[in-house]
């Protein structure tokens, strides 16, 4: 393996390997490669990069500048998510949810499903909705400062987001713990003795699940999200079963992965850069500002895809028609180009136009409540919480997608007991 000495956000100038010689489908690249030191490598020298072909599946594009990302995450004319838009779907050539899914459907689908679906997202949906995250979150932290050693992410990450998400569904409350699982082994694995098999399971777990709730609010409708995909009409006729399914599917995923990882990635960070955690607790900088670069800094959503429609030049490289692409947000979000200082966790960071929730037609579509899980925990940690401790090294997930944590021994003192 080639290799380059480069200095990450320390200066301590780990080894970054050559771009030609890693497997971005592999999970464990991501644990053993120092992620800095990686995409720095590949934006100096092969921004848009060729990763070749291998037995059993095709060679992909790897795209890591930020104004690269947002050319292609704008083109929904001449790139598409309706064949996949991550590594596992991409590289199999077809998803099965295409067309259908919010997230893998383009066009005026993808519009007319997205505006019905927004209805459950208006400002007189979401504000007790948001009063309700604060309250929750308050009192959770609470408890856990009273607790002594603990694990943030079952004790406090993991019953946040699923909350939420899980009142505008109107999921019953003694489900959710179950959902949290099934969406983690989804989307990643707690380790590599999971199988992927374990993540079909927990994927078609998933589904049956919200196939069963559907039918019941077909029966009985509120004013869930859920009783809106059931009751909801696209150019006069209701949504399939299939759409109503998977689209509940991918609400749940999005809508609490991406805010756990984040808050857990967070309070490392925070943990690990006490002039910031002085500048939350003193009022220096705000939370709203801090909740930005917990985004940019923590990039829960390593990566998202698409597949070209014709030929388009990108850099000094030109992508040519089914082409698979690779868009690297956990790489952008670094790009010295887009941000003054990348390799500094900052809280007052401005302007900060990080791509954590992807960016263009296909925007995450859950990002205003993201920010306000965020939001919530960190308020929390602000007016509640005196100190951080970390008492142990975190465990990280097993994934080429999701960037997160299983587990965070952690011990939070409360306010006035430092």
């Amino acid at each position: 393996m080639t290799t380059q000495r480069l200095s990450d956000a320390t200066g301590t100038g780990p080894l970054a390997p050559d771009p030609a010689d890693l497997d971005l489908t592999d999970p464990q690249t991501f644990l053993d490669v120092d992620p800095h030191a990686m995409w720095r490598r590949f934006r100096a020298e092969s921004p848009v990069h060729w990763h070749p072909a291998a037995p059993g599946r095709p060679g992909f594009w790897v795209v890591s500048r930020y104004e690269d990302l947002l050319t292609v995450y704008r083109d929904n004319r001449r790139f598409t998510s309706e064949r996949g838009n991550v590594l596992a779907t991409l590289l199999q050539g077809e998803d099965s949810a295409a067309g259908k899914m919010l997230a893998v459907t383009d066009g005026p689908r993808h519009r007319d499903i997205r505006n019905l679906m927004l209805k459950s997202f208006s400002p007189r949906v979401l504000a007790p909705v948001v009063a309700g995250v604060h309250r929750r979150t308050r009192e959770l932290m609470a408890e856990v400062v009273e607790r002594g050693p603990l694990d943030f992410v079952t004790d406090v990450a993991d019953h946040i987001p699923i909350n939420t998400i899980g009142d505008l569904m109107d999921v019953p409350a003694a489900d959710r713990a179950q959902l949290v699982e099934w969406n983690t082994r989804t989307l990643s694995r707690h380790s590599s003795a999971d199988s992927e098999l374990d993540e079909l399971l927990a994927r078609n777990e998933i589904l049956l699940y919200f196939s069963e709730l559907a039918a019941a609010r077909r029966r009985d409708p509120g004013e869930d999200v859920i009783s809106a995909l059931v009751t909801g009409t696209v150019d006069g006729r209701p949504l399939t079963e299939e759409e109503i399914v998977l689209n509940c599917y991918s609400l749940i995923l999005g809508g609490d992965e991406s805010s756990r990882m984040s808050s857990i990635g967070g309070l490392i960070a925070l943990a690990g850069h006490p002039d910031q955690w002085r500048a939350l607790k003193e009022g220096t900088v705000s939370v709203d500002s801090a909740v930005e670069e917990v985004l940019r800094w923590t990039t829960p959503a390593m990566h998202f895809g698409r597949r070209a429609l014709e030929d388009v030049p990108l850099g000094d490289r030109v992508i040519r028609t089914g082409d698979v692409v690779t868009l690297w947000n956990s790489s952008a979000n670094f790009d010295e180009d887009a941000f003054a200082d990348p390799f500094a966790f900052d809280l007052a960071r401005t302007p900060n136009k990080h791509v954590a929730f992807g960016h263009g037609p296909h925007f995450c579509l859950g990002a205003f409540l993201g920010r306000v899980h965020v939001n919530a925990v960190l308020d929390a940690l602000r007016t509640m919480a005196g100190g951080i401790e970390l008492l142990g090294p975190p465990t990280r997930l097993y994934s080429n997608f999701v960037h997160g944590y299983s587990g965070l021994p952690v011990e939070l003192t409360a306010e006035g007991d430092r």
